[in-house]
């Protein structure tokens, strides 16, 4: 039973139900639509695969849109690309024809560049494969001298070193697909290169005027993101490592530091952590993952991450079902560490929720005595999610009668979401009806000992108040 949750991005590769059967019985819990790609049709159709895959299968998975965020790129070449060299002298002009792009000049995308840079900045190309040190800023051209060459095509992305570009997290495309994520019914919402938790706070009202119930997953892959890490993670209800754009702007040998810090500033503030990029790059071609991309899954799983993320690999990759597998292979060795399964975490916090101390009762408990599961009845998920912050080797069954709590604990680490109603018969005996559900699907069997928390009325979120170890009879 793995414990680390693993989200797939979709696109060509798994366009098909058959090839999401697959993933799913691999181990995929969550699938991300990107919306920086494809049209309303093409995410709409992918959406409902995803929800078909989810029924022949009976388990609930969670659907995350990614939103592309702001669009920073060169525009467009003459003759699709250019080759630039070292030394050579190369401008970067928002007033030009988007199509007229040479070796001497190209548009952008982003018209305000101009206004966010001076003499002596550092703008790395194409993931920082191509420096420019710009030497002049006149009106909307920016001179530049390049310091490391190569070749660069059509739309490929400009990043300033150290952060500072201006733009807005939420375009009005962003805005638009937004809307368009909630009627398809996604429970998450992916925000792209947040700057503060103002950008976290816009979409959660975009979401609410949609009648929406998303949560919302901040990306951090700027440099200002870093920097009000707190305020954005409090703002936020999970956190993505995005490594590839984070990267590019604070240096890619202070990534893993600040990678280790994201997730455990989230874990503190009762968040969840997403890592992602490249963790499985080389599977795009290969059927077996690099020593190094296994070594980098597993430190994600050791640094405590709830989910770890595909993105190419499984989008246009030639093994989708391959390297899911593989994750769930390397989650399942290092879930199996004793490391992975004691926390000291949050033991001094002061609680002021009942149903938050009541989560933290319940894993102390699950650490320190002899017990198969813990069995949490739960309304909105809130329960399990404080008690997937605590490293517990026991498994969370997390039984809720409302499918998008259901969907949205699909993200959540240690966390196995079961749908279960008893709002039909309210004379039947909850905690009994629980542990018979879970005996007929196999997840207990006649003497384990479990620990089950519920409210004193169901179907009342935040009303878990209560604990009991019990033995299945």
């Amino acid at each position: 039973m793995k414990r680390t949750k693993i989200i797939v991005t979709l696109g060509p590769s798994l366009d098909s139900l058959d090839s999401l059967l697959g993933v799913m019985n691999a181990g995929a819990d969550v699938f991300r639509v990107n919306f920086s790609h494809g049209s309303r049709e093409e995410h709409a159709k992918r959406f409902s695969l995803v929800r078909q895959a989810s029924d022949r299968l009976g388990r609930e998975v969670a659907i995350m849109a990614d939103l592309q965020g702001p669009k920073i790129r060169v525009s467009r070449f003459k003759n699709g690309s250019v080759e630039l060299t070292a030394g050579q002298r190369f401008v970067l002009d928002a007033a030009l024809d988007e199509n007229a792009g040479d070796d001497s000049c190209v548009s952008v995308d982003y018209k305000t560049l101009a206004n966010d840079v001076s003499p002596g900045d550092v703008l790395l190309l194409d993931d920082g494969r191509l420096t420019l040190n710009v030497e002049r800023v006149e009106g909307t051209r920016i001179a530049c001298c390049v310091e490391v060459g190569g070749k660069l095509s059509n739309n490929k992305g400009i990043n300033r070193q150290g952060g500072g570009l201006s733009a807005k997290a939420l375009t009005d495309k962003d805005k638009a697909d937004l809307v368009t994520a909630i009627g398809l019914g996604a429970d998450y919402i992916a925000v792209s290169f947040p700057r503060d938790a103002s950008d976290i706070e816009e979409a959660r009202e975009l979401i609410r005027k949609a009648n929406g119930d998303a949560h919302i997953v901040a990306k951090i892959e700027r440099t200002e993101a870093v920097e009000n890490l707190d305020e954005i993670i409090k703002a936020s209800d999970a956190v993505m490592v995005a490594r590839g754009d984070l990267a590019v702007e604070i240096g890619d040998a202070e990534v893993p530091a600040v990678q280790k810090k994201i997730i455990r500033r989230a874990r503190k503030f009762d968040r969840l952590a997403i890592t992602a990029t490249q963790m499985m790059e080389s599977m795009i071609e290969s059927t077996v993952p690099t020593r190094a991309e296994v070594s980098d899954v597993a430190n994600a799983v050791l640094d405590n991450t709830d989910a770890i993320m595909l993105s190419a690999e499984s989008a246009v990759g030639k093994h989708p079902v391959k390297v899911v597998a593989a994750m769930t292979r390397i989650c399942d060795a290092v879930e199996r560490q004793p490391e992975t399964k004691v926390s000291g975490h949050r033991v001094e916090c002061h609680f002021e929720r009942v149903d938050e101390a009541i989560a933290m009762a319940a894993t102390y408990v699950a650490n320190h005595l002899d017990v198969a599961a813990i069995v949490a009845l739960t309304e909105s998920g809130s329960t399990p999610r404080w008690m997937s912050r605590i490293r517990t080797g026991t498994p969370i069954f997390a039984l809720t009668r409302n499918i998008g709590s259901q969907r949205k604990m699909a993200l959540y680490r240690d966390v196995f979401p079961i749908f279960f109603d008893l709002s039909l018969d309210e004379h039947r005996n909850p905690l009994n009806e629980a542990i018979a559900h879970l005996k007929n699907m196999g997840r207990l069997q006649v003497g384990d000992r479990v620990i089950v928390t519920r409210g004193a009325t169901l179907g009342v979120d935040g009303g878990t108040n209560s604990l009991v170890i019990h033995k299945v009879e």
